[in-house]
């Protein structure tokens, strides 16, 4: 029997990488990372692109920032520059590249922009997964539902679960968000962006007796005794940053759906829920890899 061809997922053709590239705002190396994170609350955005001499020669993002007020960060946060924490091997593109291109470039390294420049190294723009989730709506032919390309074992945190134990999740887990349930029901969501208001960046100051965060910053090994021990002394829980009731998605919903609700309320994950339970989590990462193939799914 003939298998059923199935319909095509994108128009052949794609949108031009010009008519979506943004001037970033950028800062120097020598840029604080409390004015970098005041620059990002600002404009509301999720990275800021480096540059000297009309070059980038890095990026920062609100994952880095995140990480630079761990507690076991032991260089005091007024001190820590830019050039400390940014990423310094750039992907970058050059002006003519196809949206494809740019998709299959985030794909590959795991990234969420990649940089426009010219044949003198010269910064024209930069590209972010958002961007690219819009032109997914302006591609899209064909209805493809959200089970197609969620993510379907997904890592949770309860609502009573202390920051530290949160940021640890995101990091030993390299995800970019943590949902927060009760009774298997989605009551919030976390991301990085959560951790760098002012109210999150002096709480180990303040709460973590010095003496007893440099015992645990020094030991070698994190265990279960290190984690209880800074846990008990942290005063914010999930329930106090997280971002409460988010947008809820169903598996049998098209993936134009979930796009339309990322590009229009700025976030980048969605759960997917049955019965009001659980039971995956889409993302622009997602969108981005249908890009990325083209529309070909494996």
């Amino acid at each position: 029997m003939r298998r059923k061809r199935q319909p095509k997922i994108l128009r052949d053709i794609p949108v031009e990488l010009k008519s979506i590239t943004k001037i970033p705002i950028t800062i120097t190396p020598i840029t604080t990372i409390l004015d970098a994170r005041d620059i990002l609350l600002r404009y509301r955005i999720g990275r800021l692109v480096v540059e000297f001499n009309k070059k980038p020669v890095g990026i920062v993002t609100e994952k880095d920032i995140a990480r630079s007020v761990s507690v076991f960060n032991k260089k005091p946060i007024e001190k820590i520059l830019v050039q400390d924490i940014m990423s310094k091997d750039l992907v970058t593109v050059s002006p003519d590249a196809t949206t494809y291109e740019c998709a299959k470039q985030m794909k590959n390294h795991g990234i969420s922009s990649v940089i426009i420049q010219d044949t003198l190294s010269k910064l024209i723009g930069v590209i972010t997964k958002s961007d690219l989730v819009s032109t997914f709506l302006v591609q899209s032919t064909a209805s493809l539902n959200i089970s197609k390309i969620m993510t379907k074992k997904v890592i949770t945190v309860s609502p009573d679960d202390s920051v530290f134990v949160v940021q640890s999740i995101l990091f030993n887990n390299k995800i970019s968000r943590v949902v927060v349930t009760k009774n298997k029901r989605p009551i919030g969501i976390i991301t990085y962006r959560d951790f760098i208001p002012a109210k999150t960046f002096n709480f180990h100051k303040e709460f973590l007796d010095p003496i007893e965060k440099e015992e645990v910053s020094s030991g070698s090994n994190l265990n279960e005794f290190n984690v209880n021990q800074l846990s008990y002394l942290l005063t914010f829980s999930a329930k106090d940053i997280m971002t409460r009731e988010p947008f809820v998605v169903n598996p049998n919903d098209d993936v134009y759906t979930a796009a339309i609700l990322m590009v229009r309320h700025g976030i980048s994950g969605i759960p997917v829920v049955s019965n009001k339970k659980l039971v995956g989590i889409v993302t622009k990462s997602d969108i981005v890899n249908v890009l990325a193939s083209k529309g070909k799914l494996e």
